[in-house]
């Protein structure tokens, strides 16, 4: 067809899928059409790093002197974090960009996820009436799952890849299910959605039930009677075209909400002060840094951070000596193995945090010429936030720097506490861990080589008890006391 006065043939437009070997394919289309003036197409660039260099070195070349008709498109996937950036800067710079957001709120991933079919998808199944019904539950079920995420653990408990492949793989799957028997099989339908083509990418036994439990909802005989709501206040549509399908979204899905995704409206809360938290971290961050207020200025802000960096280093305990503590062990229990394993986590992260303190300080006082990570280092001291290379390598919290480090300490307590005579504390503090799953495990292979049981067959129960962490003075005879749970979006009833 044409297209900005411009004929496709195949001959003119070259699309090139990146992915294993296609890199030669590609050097070669870009050749002929730099020489005749054709448009190039590379797809997914992203899944090929190493050859991007070359690419950038051949986009260069060909920038002189090639056919003045002579295009390139490139596409890639969003990075999921900064250091998976691997695009070549000089591509960068020369290309004009353009991104696709993902779609925020119901209303957006709802007609997006409508997008990916069209009229004659909506006429190819002979049972047109179970397969609209059906394929519309689905788009919703595919918003439902994508948009949850923006909840945080409140959503999903992990972040899973769900992408529109995972919509019309399954519409596929619909359609020749529905060709291929008489009656419309709801559960094998809703057991390859849930299990295989979303469930697929999900690890988590909670999310693979919450799953189930949404297609249990949207997907069931009663949704060719018309009678099933998707949400409060919007009911399936009946039969119509793909256009009505749209202007019926427009007319009667309600107002965003967490209602639409089944949540309780203050499920909001989380993401939108996270939401506004970013917001004011990026203005923070965007503060002009020089010393525009004199002297003065330049000097409140390395005086703070030498204050603040001095007493963290004066704070921060010896490492644990590992050889030391072993060989006071006399039998290494699972629990012994445990206070291992965080020490020696704890040592990664104490003497990280200590290497660039000392590092930073030095730059500071001039004998060290600042690197880029000093300077990372310096603004994160500086705006109370947990420096990049501390996180890395630390437990996950979202704390402040403030409450991080005097958390980080309290931590570093109980352990050596634990670590004086290796006997299990009469109460143990879960959250203080960098790994609170294996000492659940280690609870139960001591419990198991204690009873001489299979561990294969053991499980985990949980008694609350009415008494406070102050109260036990010695561990219990089978597993062990913890503290330190915290509840969301409930209280605990004393009573």
């Amino acid at each position: 067809g044409k297209k900005l006065g411009y004929t496709f043939n195949n001959g003119n437009f070259h699309n090139v899928s990146l992915g294993q070997g296609q890199e030669v394919v590609a050097e070669q289309a870009l050749d002929l059409a730099a020489k005749e003036g054709h448009w190039v197409i590379l797809q997914n660039i992203h899944l090929v790093a190493k050859w991007l260099s070359s690419l950038e070195k051949k986009l260069e070349q060909h920038s002189e002197d090639s056919h003045p008709d002579f295009r390139v498109f490139i596409s890639a996937e969003p990075a999921a974090s900064p250091d998976s950036h691997i695009i070549p800067q000089g591509i960068l710079e020369n290309s004009i960009k353009i991104t696709n957001e993902a779609p925020t709120g119901m209303h957006a991933n709802l007609h997006k996820a409508l997008d990916n079919f069209n009229q004659d998808t909506l006429e190819m199944c002979t049972r047109e009436n179970e397969f609209k019904s059906i394929l519309f539950a689905l788009c919703y079920f595919h918003a439902v799952v994508a948009e949850r995420r923006k909840f945080g653990p409140q959503g999903w408990n992990r972040s899973y890849p769900f992408s529109t492949g995972d919509l019309t793989i399954s519409v596929n799957v619909l359609y020749n299910y529905l060709e291929a028997s008489s009656k419309v099989p709801y559960d094998d339908l809703r057991y390859l959605f849930g299990e295989i083509m979303y469930g697929g990418h999900i690890t988590d036994d909670w999310d693979r039930r919450l799953c189930k439990t949404y297609l249990e909802e949207f997907i069931k005989p009663e949704m060719v009677e018309g009678e099933l709501l998707l949400a409060p206040g919007f009911p399936l549509p009946g039969n119509m075209d793909y256009n009505g399908y749209h202007q019926y979204i427009d007319d009667a899905l309600p107002p965003e909400s967490p209602y639409l995704y089944g949540l309780h409206p203050n499920a909001e809360i989380g993401f939108l002060t996270q939401t506004s938290e970013n917001l004011f971290r990026v203005v923070l961050e965007m503060q002009p840094r020089d010393s525009s207020m004199g002297e003065g200025g330049v000097v409140t802000r390395e005086e703070t951070v030498k204050a603040l960096l001095e007493e963290m280093l004066e704070k921060l305990m010896d490492e644990f000596n590992i050889a030391e503590l072993m060989a006071k062990v006399e039998e290494r229990t699972p629990y012994v193995v445990v206070a291992f394993q965080e020490c020696e986590r704890m040592n990664i992260l104490t003497s990280e945090i200590k290497c660039s303190l000392k590092e930073l300080d030095l730059g500071l006082k001039g004998e060290l010429t600042m690197t880029s990570d000093m300077e990372n280092l310096q603004s994160a001291l500086f705006l109370d936030m947990v420096p990049e290379s501390w996180i890395k390598r630390a437990y996950p919290s979202t704390a402040s720097l403030g409450t991080w480090f005097a958390d980080l300490l309290t931590r570093i307590k109980e352990l050596e506490a634990w670590t004086a005579d290796f006997s299990l504390p009469s109460t143990v503090w879960l959250a203080g861990f960098f790994n609170p799953q294996s000492f659940l495990t280690a609870i139960m292979q001591s419990t198991a080589r204690k009873n001489e049981w299979p561990l294969d067959k053991m499980t985990l129960q949980c008694d609350v008890t009415k008494k406070n962490r102050e109260d036990f003075a010695s561990p219990p005879r089978e597993g062990a006391y913890v503290h330190g749970l915290f509840m969301e979006g409930a209280r605990w009833d004393t009573q």
